[in-house]
C-alpha cells in the first residue's frame, strides 16, 4: 500500500514536470551565450530599478530599526553597569551608512 502511494505521487510529479517544463533553445544559430547575454541586457535595467527601489530601502529600514534598538539597549546597559559599549551600535551605523550610499556607486562597480 505504501509503495503504491509513493509510485502514484512520483508519477504525478513526473507528469507535472513533463507538462510544465519547457526547453530553452537558443535562437536559430545555437548561440547559448548570446541568448543569455541578450536576456541579461533586457532584464538588467529592471533588476537595477527593483534593487534601488525595493531591496535597498528594505535593508535600510531593517538596519535602522536594529540600530536604534541596539542603541537603546546599550544605553540601558550603560545605566545598569556604567560602561557604554560602542562596538555594536558603531557596526550597525556603518552598515546603515554603507547601504544608504550603496546605490550611488554599486552599479558602476558591477559595470551596469
Amino acid at each position: 500500500m505504501k509503495l503504491k502511494r509513493i509510485l502514484v505521487i512520483l508519477n504525478i510529479v513526473f507528469l507535472l514536470i513533463f507538462l510544465f517544463g519547457m526547453t530553452a533553445l537558443a535562437a536559430g544559430s545555437g548561440d547559448v551565450a548570446g541568448a543569455v547575454e541578450s536576456t541579461w541586457n533586457d532584464a538588467s535595467s529592471q533588476i537595477k530599478t527593483v534593487v534601488n527601489k525595493v531591496v535597498f530601502p528594505a535593508i535600510d529600514l531593517i538596519l535602522a530599526v536594529f540600530f536604534f534598538a541596539k542603541l537603546g539597549t546599550t544605553y540601558f546597559d550603560y545605566r545598569k553597569h556604567g560602561q557604554f559599549e560602542w562596538a555594536s551600535p558603531a557596526i550597525l551605523f556603518s552598515c546603515l551608512v554603507f547601504t544608504l550610499t550603496c546605490p550611488l556607486y554599486i552599479w558602476t562597480i558591477l559595470g551596469m
